[in-house]
């Protein structure tokens, strides 16, 4: 099944949308019928979250999509851009920080 890298950037003053709907964000996460493979934030300088990076497996190009576009961050105008790309893991170790 084809890998995906959803890159998302938030808009401009975005950061309590961003904090109101993360709850729903999350639960969606569990819930979705994508392989969840990587997902957090984007931090700027000041580790502020200015947007958001997940690695998926999906079916196909049209599953990643529908899976961007019923976020519930996406659904509550938090994104100013998102871009999908196909991807290939090849070198490196994931590791989360449980902390």
């Amino acid at each position: 099944m084809p890998v995906f890298a959803l890159y998302c950037l938030d808009k401009e003053n975005a950061a309590d949308l961003r904090k109101t709907t993360r709850p729903g964000h999350l639960a969606y996460l569990e819930e979705s019928d994508v392989t969840l493979h990587l997902g957090g934030p984007l931090l700027d300088e000041s580790d502020a979250p200015i947007g958001s990076l997940l690695i998926i497996e999906a079916a196909n190009d049209a599953e990643a999509q529908a899976f961007a576009d019923n976020d519930p961050y996406a659904k509550a105008g938090l994104f100013q851009s998102v871009e999908i790309k196909r991807f290939k893991f090849v070198a490196g170790e994931l590791v989360a920080d449980q902390g």
